[in-house]
């Protein structure tokens, strides 16, 4: 099934005074005939906003485009974690020719990787792939619980998107178990941040664009190799029953 977007500039007026203008405002959809008073309300929602007034939309654009995770839309799927089903598994490990997928330890001790941080760990999809800019910095994450999760980054690249050393700090302050990329690898700055803060890294994972925003369970279990920093993992997602179906 396609998923949907919509883009839109937006001027919000709030019961207890005071106004908001936004343009090319974009939100998931759950299907292309989404109403504008719906597409109004998951704004509203999106953005966590209280005692809206009026709302009115203009420049209003439905297209397909896969979900970003709008918070309160149709890929925010936290209630799922609370009592999850087995469900789908979703390959994400590259084969060795098309250079692996590694995991690398905090510590350069695999075998000090517990297996609760590293099998099914909570995962949110943080998609870059339409952005114009290739650093992935604070904002590009601030929309996210990370807390306790595996933060996949989805760049649709091996190489390109630079993850700053103050996303990786943002991620371990609000405590991001993990983070993975699709990428070859992670900047030096901020692969260091993330190691030293006790947080593994995983890069060359693919297979991110099939995966929904939110909702998911990750795995990349390393081998249990003392003195060893650095390894091959075959990493996957499971996609609970629950999440599964709302994304068909």
């Amino acid at each position: 099934m396609t998923d949907h977007r919509a883009s839109f500039d937006a001027a919000i007026t709030f019961g207890n005074g005071g106004d908001l203008v936004v343009h090319g405002f974009r939100v998931d959809l759950p299907g292309p005939d989404t109403a504008e008073s719906e597409i109004a309300a998951l704004f509203v929602a999106s953005l966590g906003l209280l005692m809206t007034d009026t709302v009115r939309l203009t420049d209003l654009r439905i297209f397909a485009e896969p979900h970003k995770g709008t918070r309160g839309g149709p890929s925010d799927r936290r209630q799922a974690l609370e009592a999850p089903e087995r469900g789908a598994l979703v390959e994400l490990g590259r084969l060795p020719h098309e250079g692996g997928t590694h995991l690398e330890a905090p510590g350069g001790d695999l075998a000090a990787v517990p297996l609760g941080g590293a099998v099914d760990v909570p995962a949110v999809v943080v998609r870059v792939t339409g952005a114009g800019r290739r650093t992935i910095d604070v904002g590009s994450l601030a929309a996210f619980d990370v807390r306790g999760h595996a933060v996949l980054l989805h760049t649709g690249l091996r190489a390109g998107h630079r993850l700053t050393p103050e996303a990786a700090a943002w991620s371990l302050e609000h405590g991001a178990a993990l983070v993975a990329t699709d990428a070859d690898r992670l900047e030096d700055d901020a692969r260091d941040v993330l190691l030293g803060g006790g947080a593994p890294v995983v890069e060359g994972l693919t297979g991110l664009e099939g995966l929904p925003p939110t909702g998911i369970l990750f795995t990349a279990a390393p081998p249990r190799l003392q003195g060893v920093g650095r390894a091959p993992v075959r990493a996957y997602a499971r996609v609970p029953k629950i999440v599964e179906s709302r994304t068909k």
